[in-house]
């Protein structure tokens, strides 16, 4: 397999796109005036402690205030405020096995396929207790060290967690922690032991680390290198939060575009292709500095054509936009974004005789199933999905779509939690949440149909006016009237032997002035009086 990795550089954005033998799997977008903000650390002040939704609200100087969930307070924030008190202590050291932060590293796959089962009482209990304790921990005007796991999403903070980890080419970095873990995708139980091995002799005292995917035959040596340098960036931050006042951001983590490369520039990448000289300097200087075996297979692309056009992406990224995906039998998916979710329509193809109806449908839907989870990649989408597939009658075809759609979603690096298909052909799907999906990321909402894609028809706002006209014949006092409209409700307007303005000036003994404006919404209209030109449109709807 050929996989390659194509940056694009504008003035305005850098896009990356991840291909395998020509087809793309992964596509992220670098806008330099809205930065990526997950894995910032910032020093931020309580604002509001609320137990009613378990939550805690903290001030970083934002917009909005991060949320951080009482779920995500860890163990290490007593000690966190202790070193910001300058009053460091050192836990005792315990190893825990197959654990990965959450916030930026995404080396490990989670699919949980079945409802989780019922907790223990004792673990309830357990669970509860540890909550209430934390509760009283935090006050409002308390300083706190927080890190970004989340962006903001529309009109939502950002979210974060008290448990500070930084991520480095190989290993991750948990201070005042204690745990050492490796990837779950170092499946070979020998390296697992190794690394584990070199992790217990180079970690530093009061600090957990964990293994990267990338750190599979590395040596001790370049894990150390790795290792010194997030030691660094830990002491730095220290330094920075006893000397700054709340809100501050500490430390900024790398930048969309060096953020793929550090993560997923990997040996069995084939090319990095970059089209700017500038750009194409610093991925070289970071691989140089992270891992110089891999400086040759990094590349300046120098032909006139655009490098997506020249690796035919462009034409990949178009469907990314669209609603409508097609697949190879005929059928097609339609993706839908609603506020509370994101709904995704399974259609059958061409007609097919009652007989092959069940057999036609699996073949659909397992399509389907694999057209899904790499859309869901490409688009990065995240939170509930719900998919209605085609019906199927049988138990062990429903079962095989299950089983398609857990397979394909070992490929994907977010979290991932899904439902066996319920009998009326739906299935419910959770994915890991950590920025703005690429639709809404490239794509504003349009200002006239506010996102809805929906128009409300001419008759009917020619109908309001009308309205209008009623109340205004009732309680108006001038006869003078000046109408703005879009010139295309303007058309409507005029329109006919005895246009419908002319018999709304009959009928309501009253004389319009119709003004037509380009910039004016195609679904507003507005009243002013001739005379004196107030807008009185508000006054009789």
């Amino acid at each position: 397999m050929n996989k390659e990795i194509i940056i694009s550089s504008s003035t305005s954005q850098n896009h990356v796109a991840i291909t395998e033998d020509g087809n793309l799997v992964d596509f992220f977008v670098d806008h330099p005036e809205k930065r990526r903000m997950v894995g910032d650390v910032f020093l931020g002040k309580v604002a509001r402690v609320l137990p009613g939704i378990r939550a805690v609200f903290i001030d970083i100087g934002l917009k909005h205030d991060a949320f951080l969930h009482f779920s995500d307070i860890g163990d290490r924030t007593d000690a966190l405020k202790d070193m910001l008190d300058e009053d460091e202590e050192a836990d005792d050291g315990t190893d825990e096995e197959e654990t990965e932060p959450q916030a930026q590293t995404q080396d490990q796959t989670s699919v949980q396929t079945q409802p989780q089962e019922q907790k223990p009482v004792r673990d309830k209990d357990r669970h509860e207790h540890r909550e209430q304790r934390q509760i009283p921990k935090l006050h409002k005007g308390e300083s706190i060290l927080i890190q970004i796991i989340k962006e903001p999403v529309k009109d939502k903070g950002v979210r974060c967690t008290s448990s500070i980890s930084i991520p480095g080419r190989f290993c991750v970095l948990l201070p005042l922690d204690n745990k050492v873990g490796v990837s779950k995708k170092i499946y070979d139980f020998r390296e697992r032991k190794r690394l584990r091995r070199i992790a217990r002799g180079i970690i530093p005292s009061n600090c957990g680390l964990i293994i990267r995917t990338a750190a599979k035959d590395q040596t001790e040596e370049a894990l150390s290198g790795d290792l010194r340098y997030l030691v660094k960036i830990w002491e730095d931050m220290q330094e920075d939060a006893k000397k700054q006042e709340p809100p501050a951001l500490l430390y900024k983590d790398l930048s969309t575009t060096i953020s793929v490369i550090r993560d997923l520039f990997t040996p069995d990448v084939s090319k990095v292709f970059v089209d700017s000289k500038k750009l194409y300097k610093e991925v070289r200087n970071y691989v140089q500095f992270i891992q110089p075996g891999l400086l040759d297979r990094i590349e300046l692309f120098k032909q006139d054509e655009p490098i997506f056009e020249a690796f035919k992406i462009d034409e990949q990224i178009k469907g990314l936009m669209g609603r409508k995906v097609s697949l190879p039998s005929g059928g097609h998916i339609v993706i839908e974004h609603t506020e509370a979710m994101v709904v995704i329509d399974v259609n059958s193809g061409r007609y097919a005789a009652k007989k092959e109806q069940e057999l036609n449908s699996l073949k659909t839907d397992l399509e389907a199933s694999r057209e899904i989870v790499r859309q869901l990649r490409l688009r990065d989408i995240g939170g509930l999905i719900v998919v209605d597939f085609i019906d199927l009658e049988d138990e062990k075809n429903r079962k095989k779509i299950y089983d398609e759609l857990k397979k394909e979603f070992k490929k994907d690096r977010a979290k991932i939690a899904m439902l066996p298909m319920t009998e009326f052909g739906l299935m419910q799907i959770t994915r890991e949440r950590i920025r703005e999906n690429i639709v809404q990321s490239m794509n504003d909402a349009c200002p006239y149909c506010a996102g809805t894609g929906l128009l409300t028809k001419k008759s009917n706002l020619i109908h309001e006016i009308e309205h209008w006209l009623k109340r205004y014949h009732v309680e108006g006092k001038s006869k003078y009237l000046t109408l703005k409209v879009h010139p295309s409700l303007g058309l409507k307007l005029r329109e006919g032997f005895i246009s419908r303005l002319t018999k709304f000036q009959l009928k309501y003994f009253v004389k319009i002035k119709l003004q037509e404006e380009e910039k004016i919404n195609p679904q507003n209209y507005y009243f002013l009086t001739t005379k004196t030109g107030i807008d009185i449109t508000n006054d009789f709807n």
